[in-house]
This record gives structure tokens, C-alpha cells and sequence, in this order.
């Protein structure tokens, strides 16, 4: 069979099988969780039913002859797997209610907090690529963009964009509610602080990929005969959406399990935060249920975006005539080199100007003061400087994020070369929260910055690979792909050539619009204790060690996040100046 053309009739069963074995693989790690975890599961469970931090030799004996935990983990999983088909989960071994209602109420929770996410999303990733819109379907397009807007955007912190819009909206304004789940009013503000920074991402990427549908000879010649501007925009849209849609996956869905922190935020009941507190407990019935839950959702959720791909690109795809997607060459802006230049002026002088102070020395005195020549960032809640720890976090903070990036977008890139065996581990990883990942690792290595590296790694690939994935099977259906074929191309060459350079790129940017995101997932386990531990300065724990005062003094959350932006700024317009440069 040819590289160049998918079979009339794709075989299923490697894809089948792969769901069903990285569903089984996951649900098996967590069944080994209290006993990987290195601490006695019925001294967990006891102190999260009455807090009791001492118990006795005896009442643990009791916990432990109750969960039948000397059976060993195979057989509380398939005890738990038998009573699944009759609905049955079992009962909590926490409060010793029925597991299967509290998942479902979860769930539902969740998934009404997606959809909200989602519209959102949908209207910042519009915003983000409207001029792009407009300008391309008037053959006006003369200038390109580096995405500066949507790494700002993408690169806010969504708990820090939780409780800023909890205090402005819910608490200083009283326009919506600030805690708990009562009705439609209670998701809108979660669902502004999820939906803005993934909208930007997509918006972003949405926005790199257009310039090459407008450039096509269909759209020339449409304007040519006289077609309305919105019908080339629709068409451009439909040809660059299929590019798009499998980001959804672990961007938007991927919401259910790991909107822990916004959950927690606003007080809602989600299938995150239920998952994260059963694991903390050990409450293995839960735990297993909610994550069972997860990967149903990912599965059913993978194969409605196959179709929906499948749908918009139609016959070209099936015939291998699509026509392939080129960049035009666009003219640079000049202010791109000024933003570059100005974002490595700040983060030069910033890490320049904190290594010259000592970034642990405590003085209970100075707690929380406002920015002064003394502390020109102002200082945190034990009066530390924060601009000695700014500086100090710098480059671990760049460092670990880059390396955990780039480990992720290789691995993505491998697995996504191969889609019909990747797809399954594709949709069960993506809906996996990273905290969950973090307790497995932590359980079998102890915590540490490079433990969450590798929990991140674990599930930070997903990304990359529904994104290689989708690019290859569209590119591997263009006709030049068929014509190398046909004058005696080998596959070395088509990947060389041909596939890589499609793919490549647009990975790229999708990986440096994901830094920011990379260094809070690092911060939000080293914040539960499963990553750097304290005092080691590091952005992503200062953002969120100092959110509980954001309202009381802003300061100390303003310098991370905003060093933060310009990071990813400087991430995203750098790399628009080199590859302008290599055109």
C-alpha cells in the first residue's frame, strides 16, 4: 500500500485495540495506586474519614479486614469490573455511599461546564482570527501576524483568571455567583476562565493556518468570478477547521478532568476535582469509576471529531486529491522585531536584576508590602522579595518547561506518524488529568521537579500526536503526495520532503502557544506536593502560592503572571521572526 493513499476500507481493529488496552493499562495503574503509594491505604482512608492522625494498631487492623486490602489490588479490581455490568460500582470507602450517583452527578456537572467552556472558546478563537478572516476573503492579505495577542491570552493562568473574575464579577460587582453550582449564572465565570485562554490557543493556531487556505487557486479564483466574501471565508474555514478539530480534544474535553483548580475555585462538584479528592484519599472505588468515566468520554468524543473531520474534508480526502496547504509569503511587520527584542530586554533585565538579591531570606516584618525602589516588585506573605525570586525561578522555570515541551512534542510526533495505533492512547490520555499522572509517578519515585516532569510528560503528548496525526492524513491525500509516488518516490523521501516539513511548523507554534500552559501544570503539582518543593523559587509555584492574596495585594500575582506572558510572547514572536527569516 502506497503512503500516499488511505485504503477505501481503513481496518478498525488497530484502533479498537488500542482503546481498549490504554483504557485497560490506566485503570489498572490506578487500581495499583495504594499500594504504589508507599504509605498504608487504610491509614489514608481512616484520617480522610475522621482526620484522626494517630490511630490504632487496631482500628487500622479493622480498616484493613473491611477493604479487604490484604487481597491485593487484582482482586478489588476484578470485583470492582464485575459489578459494573449490573451498575454496579460499589460504595465509597470513605463515606460508604453508592459510587455510581456520585459519579454520574459529577460527570454531568462537568460536562455542563464544558459545553459553556466550549461556546466560550468558540468566541475568543473567532475574535483571535477575524482579521485573518476578513482581510484573506478580500484578498487583502498582505501582512502577517506572529500570534502575539493569542500568546498573551493563552498564556493566562486559568486559576489566576478564576479568581480575578470571582473577585471583580462575583464579589465587587455581584453579577454572577461566586461559589457552588445553583444553575446557568454559576458557570459563567468558570467558563470565561476556561474558555479564554484555550480559545486563544486555538484561535492562534486557527489564525497561523488560514494565510494557506486564502492562498489556494480555489479561493483566487472565487473572488475572481465574483463570490461573496463570506462564502471564501465559510470555504477557508471548512478547509483549515479539519486541521483544528483534534485539538479539541485535549484542550476542550480534556476540561472534565483537569479543571481541578477553577473547580475548586468556584466550589463545584466536577468529575475533576472528585477524581483528584478520591485519589488523595485513596478511595479506590471512586477513583477507578471517575477515570473509567474519563476514558468513555475521550473514546466517544475522539470518534465524533473522526467524523466530523471526515465530514468537512470529504470526498478529496478519500480520493487522495486534497490540495495541500502553503504558507504565502507575507510580509514581516516591523513591530514583530520590536516585540521581540523588547520581551528579551525584560526577561534580561528581570533575571539580571534577581540574581543580584537573596531570594529566601524571610522577614515577617515586610510581609506583603507593595512595589518600592526597596522591593520594586513588592514582596510576598513571609516578605520575601518577590523580584530576587522572579529572578532566581527564571531559568528552572524556562528550563524544566522547555525540556518537558520538547520531550512531549517528539513523543507526540512519533506516536502521531502512526494514527490507527496512537488514536486509542490519544483519547484516553487526553481527557487524563496531570495531577492523577503526578500521584502514580509520585507513588513509585517521591516527589520532586523531575517526578512532575514526567507526569506531565506522560500526558503532555496527546496534543502533539491528534495533531501530527491529523495533519499527516490530510497531507498523505494531496496530489503532489501521488505524484512523487508515481515518479518513484520512497517512503524516506515523502517523509523527508513532503510530510515532515507539512507537519513540523504548525507543531512547533502549537508547542510554544502550550509553554505557559506546561510551566502551571508543573506549578499545580508542586503547589499539592508532588513536584519542587518549597522554598525553590519557581514561577508557576509563585503564582500558586501567592494566589490566596490577589485580592489583598495583587502585586504578588501580577509579577509571575506577567513574566509568564512575556515568556510566551517572546516564545511565540521569536519564532515568527525565525521562520520568516528562513523564507
Amino acid at each position: 500500500m502506497s503512503v500516499a493513499h488511505a485504503p477505501a476500507r481503513p481496518l478498525l481493529w488497530p484502533t479498537a485495540a488500542g482503546r481498549v488496552l490504554a483504557g485497560a493499562a490506566l485503570l489498572g495503574a490506578v487500581a495499583l495506586l495504594p499500594w504504589l503509594s508507599g504509605t498504608d491505604p487504610a491509614r489514608t482512608v481512616l484520617r480522610a474519614r475522621s482526620a484522626d492522625q494517630n490511630p490504632t494498631p487496631a482500628e487500622l487492623a479493622a480498616v484493613r479486614e473491611q477493604l479487604g486490602l490484604d487481597e491485593g489490588p487484582l482482586a478489588h479490581l476484578a470485583h470492582w469490573l464485575g459489578g459494573l455490568p449490573g451498575g454496579d460500582a460499589g460504595v465509597s470507602w470513605v463515606s460508604g455511599e453508592p459510587v455510581m450517583p456520585q459519579v454520574a452527578t459529577a460527570l454531568s456537572v462537568s460536562l455542563t461546564l464544558m459545553l459553556g467552556a466550549f461556546a466560550v472558546t468558540v468566541v475568543v478563537a473567532g475574535l483571535v482570527c477575524a482579521r485573518t478572516v476578513l482581510l484573506g476573503s478580500r484578498r487583502r492579505l498582505r501582512q502577517g501576524r506572529a500570534g502575539g495577542t493569542a500568546a498573551v491570552l493563552a498564556a493566562l493562568p486559568k486559576f489566576l483568571l478564576a479568581s480575578v473574575l470571582a473577585t471583580v464579577c462575583g464579589v465587587w460587582w455581584g453579577w454572577f455567583p461566586t461559589s457552588g453550582w445553583e444553575g446557568p449564572q454559576s458557570m459563567v465565570l468558570p467558563s470565561l476562565a476556561l474558555g479564554i485562554p484555550s480559545g486563544a490557543m486555538l484561535g492562534g493556531m486557527l489564525d497561523q493556518a488560514l494565510p494557506a487556505a486564502f492562498h489556494e487557486p480555489w479561493a483566487r479564483t472565487a473572488y475572481a468570478v465574483g463570490l461573496p466574501p463570506g462564502r471564501i471565508a465559510r470555504d477557508a474555514l471548512r478547509r483549515t477547521l479539519p486541521g483544528m478539530l483534534p485539538q479539541l480534544l485535549p484542550t476542550v474535553v480534556g476540561l472534565v478532568g483537569g479543571a481541578v483548580a477553577v473547580e475548586k475555585i468556584f466550589n463545584i462538584p466536577g468529575l475533576g476535582r472528585l477524581a483528584l479528592e478520591a485519589a488523595v484519599a485513596q478511595d479506590l472505588p471512586v477513583l477507578q469509576t471517575a477515570s473509567l468515566a474519563l476514558v468513555l468520554l475521550g473514546v466517544s468524543a475522539g470518534v465524533v471529531i473522526r467524523a466530523l473531520r471526515q465530514a468537512l474534508l470529504g470526498r478529496p480526502l478519500r480520493d487522495g486529491a486534497l490540495p495541500a496547504l502553503h504558507r504565502p509569503p507575507l510580509t514581516v511587520p516591523r513591530s514583530l522585531y520590536w516585540t521581540t527584542a523588547a520581551c528579551a530586554l525584560a526577561l534580561l533585565a528581570l533575571v539580571t536584576a534577581g540574581l543580584l538579591r537573596d531570594p529566601l531570606q524571610v522577614d515577617t516584618a515586610a510581609r506583603l508590602l507593595p512595589p518600592s525602589p526597596e522591593h520594586p516588585l513588592g514582596t510576598d506573605a513571609l516578605g520575601r522579595d518577590l523580584l530576587a525570586r522572579l529572578g532566581h525561578g527564571a531559568l528552572r522555570t524556562a528550563g524544566v518547561a522547555l525540556a518537558v515541551t520538547a520531550v512531549s512534542a517528539v513523543t507526540g510526533l512519533l506516536l502521531g506518524m502512526a494514527p490507527r495505533a496512537s488514536a486509542g492512547p490519544t483519547e484516553v490520555v487526553s481527557t487524563l488529568p496531570a495531577v492523577l499522572a503526578g500521584l502514580l509517578i509520585a507513588g513509585v519515585t517521591g516527589p520532586s521537579v523531575w517526578g512532575a516532569a514526567c507526569a506531565v510528560c506522560v500526558v503532555g503528548w496527546s496534543p502533539y500526536a491528534a495533531q501530527t496525526a491529523a495533519l499527516l492524513e490530510q497531507e498523505r491525500a494531496s496530489g503532489h503526495i501521488a505524484a512523487s509516488v508515481a515518479l518513484g518516490a520512497g517512503r524516506l523521501h515523502l517523509l523527508r520532503r513532503h510530510l515532515l516539513p507539512a507537519v513540523v511548523p504548525p507543531l512547533l507554534r502549537n508547542a510554544l502557544l502550550r509553554l505557559p500552559t506546561t510551566v502551571l501544570v508543573l506549578a499545580s503539582l508542586g503547589f499539592l506536593g508532588l513536584g519542587e518543593q518549597p522554598p525553590t523559587p519557581e514561577w508557576g509555584r509563585l503564582l500558586s502560592e501567592n494566589q490566596p492574596y490577589a485580592e489583598l495585594a495583587p502585586w504578588t500575582v501580577l509579577g509571575p503572571a506577567a513574566a509568564l506572558v512575556v515568556l510566551s510572547v517572546l516564545a511565540v514572536t521569536g519564532s515568527a521572526v525565525g521562520s520568516r527569516r528562513s523564507e
